[in-house]
């Protein structure tokens, strides 16, 4: 998989165009390098790699324990000591003449080596223990695939920053170059002598704002290509250049079908769905607490007196085991409330999640239509102003217009652009969201 995924960041590195230290990504391209590169989605494979191991470890239950043991033991202790030379077949008549030998004995010493298994029979705790297992991981896969969904969004609204960003810086190089052909109209007018000082000085003070506002644009621009960089993982001294997105997000009519496939591909839901099914598995656990356990067991031993591995006498031991747990003060009881009271806890956070679901993808599109509109409005807005700008400029020149009046004219374009920028933003960035709220923002971003 690790092989795979370095050939596949490979393959997308060779897709863009690097020039100088210069990245030129389109929005495909920066979310392809996002899933492979972002360390966010990096350490939620981990953590679902991770997760996935209960499930091989809920499995290991089901196989036998073998334990290999090799034991030295000193003691001077009677029942120990007969013991020691029993295992070690050392007793002879002699032993039993004297009871002060068996009653004070000297210091012995054993060597014991051991290998035992332990097999479960009947253990009712092993097949919820490991559906729990199973949940778990599914649990660590949806949250790799929310963590894969809120990276690509971000990228996507950073993306669109970059683009808003430059959009901004557009305009207020067009803003700069208009009032310096207003400061240019002033001062000749100034030097004909049809115009006033003040004009001039006018026009000078509004320059050196939008040359203020043109320095913030830039190291806006700079700083969202950098957020961009570190995003999709590319190394800090990248500079990333984007190909502008103008295509329209075609989002599907809104409809049951549409709130069925997202109640389907939420994370959010399949998450409580499995935290439901969770809540299950640990009832039919508590409920196996009730019911005996069946296991076998074999050993086979070694005894030596004077080296590790000697063996002075072998023995094995076999049988099966029944454990019952009568009474335990009712613990098992309070378990299987508590279990009770998750399920229904989990079933009511299920249909809360489903509410919200329903109720954040209605708003989505709402909120898309909402900047339909707006973007409409504001478009006619921008054709307005520049129409006014158009007109007082004429009438200036004319001296039929005040320089007031015309600076004021083009402060009003200069918003009306920008608000022309963020507008544009707005309708991508919630058709995006709609995606998002759908469940299905990676999927329909990378056709």
């Amino acid at each position: 998989m690790f092989q795979l995924l370095i050939v596949y960041a490979l393959l997308l590195l060779s897709a863009v165009t690097v020039e100088a230290g210069t990245v030129k990504l389109s929005l495909k391209d920066a979310l392809n390098l996002a899933l492979v590169n972002n360390n966010q989605i990096k350490a939620a494979n981990f953590t679902a790699h991770a997760v996935q191991q209960g499930i091989a470890a809920a499995n290991s239950r089901y196989l036998p324990a073998i334990l290999f043991e090799e034991a030295f033991v000193a003691t001077n202790s009677p029942s120990n000591a007969f013991m020691m030379k029993l295992d070690e077949s050392r007793f002879n008549p002699a032993d039993f003449a004297n009871p002060d030998t068996v009653n004070h004995p000297s210091t012995r010493h054993d060597f014991k080596t051991a290998v035992s298994i332990q097999q479960a029979l009947f253990e009712p705790s092993l097949s919820p223990l490991k559906e729990m297992a199973v949940k778990d991981a599914y649990k660590s896969e949806l949250e790799r695939e929310a963590v894969r969904q809120g990276v690509a969004f971000q990228v996507f609204f950073t993306y669109l920053e970059v683009q808003k960003a430059d959009a901004h810086r557009t305009a207020a190089d067009r803003a700069v170059a208009d009032a310096r052909e207003n400061m240019r109209i002033a001062t000749v007018r100034t030097a004909n002598g049809v115009g006033l000082r003040s004009d001039e000085l006018r026009s000078r003070t509004h320059l050196s704002t939008v040359e203020q506002q043109l320095i913030t644009a830039h190291n806006n621009m700079t700083l969202a290509r950098m957020k961009l960089a570190l995003l999709i993982g590319l190394p800090d001294d990248t500079t990333c250049e984007i190909s502008s997105f103008s295509e329209q997000i075609a989002l599907p009519v809104m409809s049951d079908q549409v709130i069925s496939d997202a109640l389907l591909n939420r994370v959010e839901i399949r998450r409580s769905h499995t935290d439901l099914e969770k809540t299950g598995a640990a009832l039919t656990l508590a409920k196996a607490g009730y019911l005996p356990t069946v296991g076998a067991f074999a050993s086979y031993q070694l005894n030596g007196k004077d080296a590790p591995f000697s063996s002075d006498n072998d023995a094995w031991t076999a049988g099966i085991s029944l454990k019952w747990n009568v009474f335990d003060g009712f613990r098992r009881n309070s378990e299987r409330t508590r279990a009770l009271s998750g399920e229904s806890a989990a079933r009511e956070m299920l249909e809360a999640t489903t509410k919200e679901v329903t109720y954040q993808l209605r708003e989505s599109y709402l909120r898309r239509a909402e900047a339909d509109k707006r973007l409409e409005v504001v478009r006619h807005s921008v054709a307005d102003a520049e129409e006014t700008v158009r007109l007082l400029s004429k009438r200036y020149e004319n001296s039929l217009a005040t320089m007031v009046e015309l600076l004021d004219a083009q402060t009003a374009l200069n918003q009306a652009r920008a608000n022309l920028i963020e507008s544009e933003a707005g309708q991508a960035l919630a058709g995006g969201r709609v995606y998002v709220m759908t469940g299905t923002f990676v999927k329909e971003m990378l056709k």
